[in-house]
Parts: structure tokens; sequence; C-alpha cells
């Protein structure tokens, strides 16, 4: 597997990141955010979104919700912040093992699913900077070839 690093000095090139990204998206999909707070998580998942439902769409942090759903003309969203759990189990009583299966997934703390994160899903590691973020992943063949065009 190929790791692709990228460095996005500005929110901006994070939301655009994100809005090349969502165009690869469909349901089924799972991409594992991780990274400490205030890495830039919340900003590529809220980029994301917006991208696929509507720019001017409101798109709070889950932090508290947990769970925070938008449909789409293709599927509906789930953005997860898993930070506030203690323990697997409790992510499947959300439902998020069905959504694995018929959503677009985009959780955030994916270390507190332990071993029970779907084998497909992509991760992208943030890290925060001086000067930006940065963004790394390696992605297995299938989303390799998907994401292919994202470095062009």
């Amino acid at each position: 597997m190929t790791t692709t690093s990228l460095f996005f000095p500005l929110e901006s090139d994070t939301q655009r990141f994100a809005a090349q990204m969502s165009t690869v998206l469909a349901p089924g999909d799972t991409i594992l955010l991780s990274g400490d707070i205030g890495a830039g998580k919340s900003a590529f998942s809220r980029a994301v979104i917006r991208a696929m439902v509507g720019a001017e769409i409101d798109v709070p942090s889950p932090t508290f919700t947990l769970v925070q759903t938008y449909e789409t003309e293709t599927a509906e969203i789930w953005h997860c912040d898993l930070y506030r759990l203690t323990h697997p189990d409790e992510a499947f009583e959300l439902g998020l093992d069905e959504a694995f299966e018929t959503a677009i997934c985009l959780i955030e703390w994916p270390d507190r699913l332990g071993n029970d994160a779907p084998s497909n899903a992509l991760t992208l590691h943030f890290q925060a900077l001086e000067n930006g973020h940065s963004v790394t992943y390696s992605p297995n063949p299938a989303w390799a070839k998907r994401l292919d065009h994202l470095n062009d």
C-alpha cells in the first residue's frame, strides 16, 4: 500500500480535498478520521457533508449527540463522534453496524470501535501543525483506485 501525505495550510484547502473526496463516496463507505482534538477531523466532515447536501446546511459537531444524520440523493450520511464512548458495544447500540452497510459513515475517534471497524474502511489521519494541517492515508487497492484522481 502506498501512503499519501497531504499538507493543507488553510481550512479552505481541507474543504477542497473533502469536496473532491465526496465525489467518490457511495453507500456502504466508511471513512475513519483519526487525530488529536483540533487536527481537522470535524472540518473535513463538515466539508464532505456540505458538498453532498448543500453548502448552506448547518453541520454541528456530534460530540454530545454522538451521531448526526443527513440525507443526500444517493445515501444517508452518518457523522459520528465516538470520543465519549467507553466500550465498542456502545457504538452498535446506536445502529452503527447497519449504517456501515447502507450509509456513508464519517467516524471521528474510530479507536473507540476497537476491532469492530469495517475492514473496507479508509482511515485518514489528521495532524495539526504550526502552519496548517496534514492528512495521511494508506488506501487498500479498492480505495486507491477510487482516490487516484484526487492527487492530480
